[in-house]
């Protein structure tokens, strides 16, 4: 959910020339779940097609921010790393209901809004 969110953000800024997007996980499932699916096509966005992947320490290595969901960044950065890191702390929506799968998506797009607001990336105004 945060991936397409933050996929959102950079198409709506004007970033997608300007910012790489990687997205994984430590223990990846192998498909979205329904549930994550059905909450994101009620706000237009579809993830129907995506494969969860998991993401390798040369990534994590190579980027700037890194962003968890749930789980501490500690065991999956590399040592040595001067990155930023943040655990937003949020529930796992497999398995919950379609309410509680929709507040976990809207603190997710919440928080990746104020992501880039924090970042400032907007272009600036003319």
């Amino acid at each position: 959910m945060a991936y397409a969110f933050a996929q959102r953000e950079l198409e709506q800024r004007g970033l997608a020339d300007d910012i790489e997007l990687l997205t994984g996980g430590t223990r990846p499932t192998d498909h979205v779940h329904e549930e994550v699916v059905d909450a994101m096509a009620d706000v237009g966005i579809d993830v129907s097609g995506r494969t969860p992947r998991e993401i390798t320490f040369e990534e994590i290595r190579s980027s700037d921010y890194v962003i968890t969901m749930g789980c501490s960044a500690e065991d999956v950065c590399p040592a040595g790393w001067a990155g930023e890191n943040c655990d937003w702390g949020l529930d796992d929506p497999d398995g919950e209901s379609s309410s509680a799968v929709a507040r976990i998506r809207d603190e997710i797009e919440r928080r990746v809004r104020g992501l880039f607001e924090e970042l400032d990336t907007s272009p600036p105004e003319r």
